[in-house]
């Protein structure tokens, strides 16, 4: 059989035959594209004429067609539908990775002729462009590209490192997380719980082999969904401890000492390349800046978020004692006495609401439907296009015209094979000059019910899935004509505001009444709950902001080690981190610990993960601007066309600037978080 990577598939869209790719294909494609890329850039280095654009930036755009189409195609595999073969052959060949990327990256001839275009623009070279050779000559210029022979060849040794270092913590975490599962003897101890709930418990441990026990599978983040139903008190207990207890167990899934590998390798590359720390190396190409930028930020807010928690704390105890019962507030009861709180302030229980959240009618007439209504575009099924798991769903998208816009894939719900936490990635990116269109995925990971029940969707579920498709509408629309500037390729810290923003429609008058019906009685959530639901908006926030700053804090303070900084206990140092910046709380535990961290240890935001909150001031700006337009027809095509159209084409602040005229003001986000008075 021939190997499906070695053409464009011929598929519509380019869609990636899965039904075709086979475990053998993988590693002959990688090397097949290491070598072809390899030839296509020696061939830009060798040419004697000076570099122009034409032989020198398109060539490389135009270089790596096989290595782009297996590595979309096994990077997804590997967070989504991981088999041992595959895990072995991601540990084995992301060294290779690393240094074939560096073979490019660091080519001081292919930097040299970068550089003199980047010193002497031509006048006819368009916006995008100009732009495009400003990235390449910054991204090769902070990756070591101008470093001495000696020096360049310990940078591409440690970038291996740091590659086979995040993909061990990844395997590490998910086979912990699998591990630390919760077993439920008796369905008694999951008083509280949904019946779709408790079905879905016995189906997980059914596929484990558990027959006659139920299975709470564990989130990445460090608390459950589960956790605000749950009456027993000793279950919810067991359900955090695993949480918090993954990667850190003295087993071979232990991911301290890996975690202290990695930061020393980072810290060591940051300072070959001339920076104080990680985390200065990486925010010096983000629109922050700057560490101090983040810090300066981020430790305005911790302070009074970490003020509004302990009040929240308070009142929470308070409502512990008035029921006559004894014990002292702990995190595994923060997020079951908060629902009755919120009951009792706001008259809304949202675990109550989840018979309005029927995942079909969430996706057809909610997501899809505010696309519909704000950008203009639809949505077909495509049952005769298959992804990699029977669970993955295609959809076709198009314009209000008909034209193709390109594929949408969702892949809903949890298994073991697939990590924590919720994404999107592209399979294939538009851009004009190879003439590819674009298919874009989403994953999210809730609990699969029985066949033929239906999957009710909790209220943070719900506004989830609105977040993963703001990514992927910005993978959707951008239109660029080069592949590097394509999609989501924009800063870490903006990548996050379209998806922020796109969680607004989950409430919206005429989207919300259009899709949050109840599954039995086909009634609409009422007009009240939902006006409930918009008032308690700042409601928990203490908690929420604080459980965030501390996770992004700990991120900063890893990445702020120096080369040669000894550090050997991985709790004492979370530990102190957290105390000095006043978030070390027993009862508001991290977002995410150490141990499980994957956001900043495999998953791309090293010393970035204050990119949330720092998307979320233009996010919040942004959702001001939505509700005083009279369109939001008209309103959604501006956005579409000025920001989330343009991809990574120009300086995304320049285009934040575009679209709304003016630079992002803070005090709305500190509206919606509750901080405003405090601040």
């Amino acid at each position: 059989m021939t190997n499906p990577f070695l053409a464009p598939s011929a598929l519509p869209y380019q869609l990636p035959p899965f039904a075709e790719i086979r475990d053998e294909h993988f590693e002959e494609a990688f090397e097949a594209g290491f070598e072809e890329q390899t030839k296509e850039v020696r061939a830009i280095t060798v040419v004697r004429s000076a570099p122009t654009f034409e032989n020198t930036i398109e060539p490389l755009e135009r270089s790596g067609g096989i290595l782009s189409r297996v590595a979309h195609v096994f990077w997804s595999m590997t967070s989504t539908d991981s088999t041992p073969f595959l895990e072995e052959l991601e540990e084995r060949y992301a060294p290779r990775f690393a240094a074939h990327a560096d073979s490019i990256t660091l080519d001081p001839a292919l930097y040299a002729r970068i550089r003199t275009l980047h010193e002497s623009p031509a006048a006819e070279w368009t916006d995008e462009q100009r732009y495009l050779v400003e990235r390449k000559h910054t991204e090769m210029t902070i990756a070591g590209a101008g470093l001495d022979d000696a020096a360049r060849d310990r940078l591409k040794q440690l970038n291996q490192q740091i590659a086979t270092l995040t993909t061990r913590f990844d395997k590490h975490l998910q086979a912990d997380t699998n591990e630390l599962a919760v077993v439920i003897e008796s369905e008694a101890e999951l008083d509280g719980l949904a019946e779709g709930e408790i079905q879905a418990a016995a189906s997980a441990a059914a596929d484990r082999g558990l027959d006659g026990t139920w299975l709470i599978t564990l989130p990445l983040f460090s608390g459950h969904p589960w956790l605000a139903s749950l009456t027993n008190r000793d279950v919810r207990r067991r359900v955090l401890e695993a949480s918090l207890a993954r990667g850190t167990r003295g087993n071979e899934h232990d991911n301290r000492e890996t975690v202290l590998e990695l930061t020393a390798a980072r810290a060591e590359r940051a300072q070959l390349l001339g920076f104080a720390t990680h985390a200065h190396a990486i925010t010096a190409d983000e629109t922050a800046g700057s560490p101090e930028n983040v810090l300066a930020m981020l430790t305005k807010l911790a302070a009074p978020a970490a003020a509004n928690a302990r009040a929240e704390a308070a009142a929470l105890q308070a409502q512990i004692d008035a029921t006559g019962e004894t014990y002292e507030l702990a995190a595994w009861d923060w997020d079951y006495w908060t629902e009755k709180e919120r009951t009792a302030r706001f008259d809304v229980d949202t675990a109550a609401l989840r018979p309005y959240f029927e995942s079909e009618r969430v996706l057809w007439d909610g997501v899809f439907h505010a696309a519909t209504q704000v950008y203009g575009v639809t949505f077909e099924e495509r049952a005769d296009l298959v992804g990699y798991h029977p669970d993955v769903r295609v959809f076709e998208v198009r314009n209000d015209d008909g034209s193709e816009v390109g594929l949408y894939l969702l892949d809903l719900y949890t298994r073991d094979a697939k990590r924590g936490g919720a994404w999107m990635n592209p399979l294939i990116q538009q851009n004009t000059l190879l003439g590819h269109p674009t298919v874009v995925m989403n994953n999210l990971n809730v609990p699969k019910p029985p066949a033929g029940t239906p999957t009710l969707l909790t209220f943070d579920e719900t506004t989830t899935l609105f977040h993963e498709f703001g990514h992927a509408l910005h993978g959707l629309f951008a239109q660029v004509t080069y592949p590097s500037l394509g999609g989501t390729n924009v800063f870490r810290d903006f990548v996050e505001f379209p998806s922020q923003v796109n969680e607004m429609w989950m409430l919206w008058p005429g989207i919300v009444d259009n899709y949050a019906k109840h599954i039995e009685t086909g009634e609409p959530l009422p007009a009240d709950v939902v006006e409930r639901l918009q008032a308690s908006e700042s409601f928990n926030q203490g908690h929420d902001t604080s459980e965030y700053l501390a996770a992004a804090l700990l991120d900063q303070a890893w990445h702020a080690r120096t080369a040669g900084d000894e550090v050997t206990d991985v709790a004492a140092f979370e530990q102190d981190a957290l105390a000095a910046v006043g978030l070390l709380s027993a009862t508001v535990p991290t977002r995410y610990s150490t141990g499980y961290f994957q956001h900043v240890f495999s998953g791309g935001y090293s010393a970035g993960y204050y990119s949330y909150i720092w998307s979320e001031v233009m996010d919040a700006d942004t959702v001001e601007w939505f509700k005083a337009q009279p369109s939001i027809r008209e309103a959604g095509q501006r956005f579409r066309e000025r920001l989330l159209g343009v991809g990574g084409s120009k300086d995304p602040l320049e285009a934040f600037r575009d679209f709304r005229g003016r630079d992002a003001d803070i005090a709305p986000l500190l509206k919606r978080r509750g901080l405003e008075a405090t601040s």
